[in-house]
């Protein structure tokens, strides 16, 4: 049986041990009408599958967090099998030099959420999707914000399963960073009330 709780920053290295892969099997593709003017068409496409792990060294651990940032704001949702954890969701908010919260004090930011492979499609990360969005409410946030990227069609699924709404389309976003420099940034707001 999958237990759920509320944990504090003591957990990060359990929190760790939840791989974050990505099963890439399609992309969305950008398609510009009129050049942007006319609007955008994101279309599913087929590619040679890989894997995206974003937990293979030190620099993606999670444990960092707290050495970049103050997460005395940051709140850390997981799951556990017997003692074995399989999951995982951090909300964001109030924490200078996050970026992604645009300086709003009505605003989280969903950072992460991950479910151990073994445990996907089993209601995980709607468990944990479910507890980080009522506890931002309980807290009187307006809206969650939530990044993902364009060749992670099953994030884009859920999120849009939730009611999420797309808002921005960012194509350039990761240029600097070799590895993700094809992939495109998209941006989700989620309505609280």
């Amino acid at each position: 049986m999958i237990v759920y709780k509320i944990v504090d920053q003591k957990f990060l290295q359990q929190y760790d041990m939840v791989p974050m892969r990505v099963h890439v099997y399609s992309y969305y593709r950008v398609d510009k009408i009129e050049r942007g003017l006319g609007g955008f068409h994101l279309i599913e496409t087929p590619i040679q599958p890989y894997v995206k792990d974003f937990c293979v060294d030190e620099d993606k651990s999670v444990t960092r967090w707290g050495r970049q940032w103050d997460i005395s704001n940051w709140t850390f949702f997981m799951a556990f099998d017997e003692k074995r954890p399989v999951g995982g969701a951090t909300v964001v908010s109030r924490t200078e030099g996050v970026n992604m919260l645009s300086g709003r004090d009505d605003l989280a930011v969903l950072w992460d959420i991950r479910v151990d492979d073994e445990y996907k499609n089993q209601g995980v990360g709607q468990v944990l999707f479910d507890m980080a969005a009522n506890w931002a409410r309980e807290q009187g946030f307006t809206q969650i914000k939530i990044e993902c990227q364009n060749n992670n069609v099953p994030a884009i699924r859920f999120y849009h399963k939730q009611g999420a709404v797309l808002s921005a389309i960012d194509e350039y976003a990761y240029y600097n960073e070799q590895e993700y420099r094809n992939e495109v940034q998209l941006i989700w707001f989620y309505n609280l009330d």
